[in-house]
């Protein structure tokens, strides 16, 4: 049984079967490197499972590029789990060669293929110090054992120590009120982005304002679409079929009669952006596929009588030669027109700040840079999540500062902020995040330092032991060789 399994170790990891490896004596090179690429994939890793909050985005800059809205990030994150699952079998087998004193000898296809997996650094760390005590003990020149044991020892110590440089937000003992929740584009993992079904479900989440993106038609109506630019209409209207051979490059070559009649449910239905329309009933999937583009009007209705604030992006601001032919004045009107409370619109557009001011002086101005907040005298800032470090943001609460935080779509994100004192939050998952009545994880400092100390007492144990077992084992083998060379000196 033992030389079966030597055989099936030794064929899988080197196709040599038979045992006729072609260097019984080279040192273990393929095995260091498939350990340091297995390290490099503990922070990729790491950076994939950060940028999975943002993962839309990713898939938003791949439709720009290649013009084909599909779930880009889910099959690089697919491939990505299929060679990781390659690379940490190779490493285990590798280790297994090891332990069982087999000759390392990697296939060249393995070779080929090993710089781009990307897991196994959780089986790699765990087991280095096993391996930093194996090459301890067969050195063969004190300078070599003492390099390696320092080495260890200056890595272990900034290992155990480097919670003394942590700062977490969520180890406090003050945990700040949940931050509000702003929905962007709607609720867009429930219905399609921007449209009044998708509104319609971020009020069933309670949320405190409605986020979304204006654009003026041909004859100067308000709409709501986020793409602009070339093809702004490609990715979730059915333009192509209802107007073939229209140049549906520019926003103003349609008037909103002609936006109304397009879909723009069906893509959603279609494509499945977030993996989400299996929760939906049929009722729910019927209504989505029948959503049309609506105007700013619809929203204002919605939003006055629900007593929800709006905030928006203009798309096209930047084209605009003057204040009555910007996309400002016409929103604006719009917003007048409406009755809504003045202090219900979040301005953030900053092209036309001052005018809009002139015009309709209630509104409540919505900063992106926190320079220019200061300088105009506003105490309202709204910036991408990663724009603000938790000791920024904790700063600005306490000069009175509203802080919406956007791009938030990940509990753990989201606890993170919360823990911050971020005010609110820009998310497409206001339905998972509106269920949390604390943050997923948060210690008072005592407590996280009781587990702190613990874990570290315990893997010093570990090692010791682990030290001590092959020391222990060291010997033995070479009792063991000394026995066996005595007869043959003998001879």
């Amino acid at each position: 049984m033992i030389s079966i399994s030597r055989t099936c170790l030794r064929g899988i990891y080197s196709c040599h079967w038979n045992g006729q490896t072609r260097d019984r004596n080279r040192p273990c090179c393929w095995l260091s490197f498939l350990s340091f690429v297995s390290i490099l994939a503990l922070s990729w890793m790491y950076v994939c499972f950060i940028a999975f909050n943002d993962h839309n985005d990713v898939n938003w800059q791949a439709f720009k590029t290649l013009k084909k809205w599909v779930n880009w990030y889910m099959i690089v994150m697919v491939v990505s789990a299929v060679l990781a699952t390659y690379c940490l079998l190779l490493l285990v087998f590798g280790l297994l060669h090891l332990a069982i004193r087999e000759p390392l000898d990697l296939h060249w296809l393995h070779k080929a293929t090993a710089p781009f997996l990307q897991l196994g650094a959780v089986v790699a760390l765990t087991l280095i110090s096993w391996l930093v005590f194996q090459s301890y003990h067969t050195a063969q020149t004190a300078a070599c054992k003492v390099f390696i044991m320092m080495t260890f020892l200056v890595v272990s110590a900034a290992v155990f120590l480097c919670p003394l440089a942590i700062c977490s937000p969520c180890i406090t003992n003050n945990l700040p009120p949940k931050p509000a929740l702003v929905g962007h584009r709607g609720a867009p993992m429930l219905a399609p982005e921007n449209t009044m079904m998708s509104f319609r479900k971020s009020m069933e989440c309670g949320v405190v304002a409605f986020e979304t993106d204006v654009q003026l038609s041909k004859d100067m109506k308000p709409f709501l679409m986020h793409d602009n630019g070339p093809s702004f209409l490609l990715r979730t209207t059915d333009v192509k079929e209802k107007f073939p051979g229209r140049d549906a490059d520019m926003h103003t070559n349609f008037t909103l009669q002609e936006l109304q009649t397009l879909n723009a449910g069906e893509w959603f239905v279609r494509t499945d952006p977030f993996e989400s329309v299996s929760s939906l009933s049929k009722e729910e999937k019927r209504e989505a596929d029948n959503q049309t583009v609506p105007t700013l009007s619809e929203l204002l209705v919605m939003a006055k009588k629900h007593n929800v604030s709006l905030i928006f992006d203009l798309k096209n601001e930047k084209n605009s030669t003057g204040f009555h032919n910007s996309d400002s004045y016409y929103t604006a009107e719009t917003i007048k027109k409406s009755g809504i409370l003045p202090d219900q619109i979040w301005w953030l557009p900053p092209e036309y700040r001052h005018d809009v001011r002139k015009v309709t002086p209630g509104f409540k101005q919505v900063y992106n840079n926190v320079q220019e907040m200061y300088a105009d005298g506003g105490s309202f800032l709204n910036m991408k999540y990663s724009s603000l470090r938790a000791h920024e943001i904790s700063e600005l609460r306490k000069n009175n500062v509203s802080v919406n935080l956007w791009g938030v779509n990940e509990r753990w994100l989201f606890s993170l902020l919360w823990c911050s004192g971020a005010s609110s939050v820009t998310t497409n998952a206001c339905h998972i995040l509106k269920s949390m009545s604390k943050p997923d994880w948060h210690l008072e400092p005592n407590m996280y330092k009781g587990i702190w100390i613990s874990v570290d007492v315990i893997s010093l144990l570990l090692m010791f032991g682990l030290f001590l077992w092959q020391r222990r084992r060291n010997h033995v083998f070479r009792q063991n060789l000394s026995e066996r060379s005595v007869p043959l000196l003998s001879l």
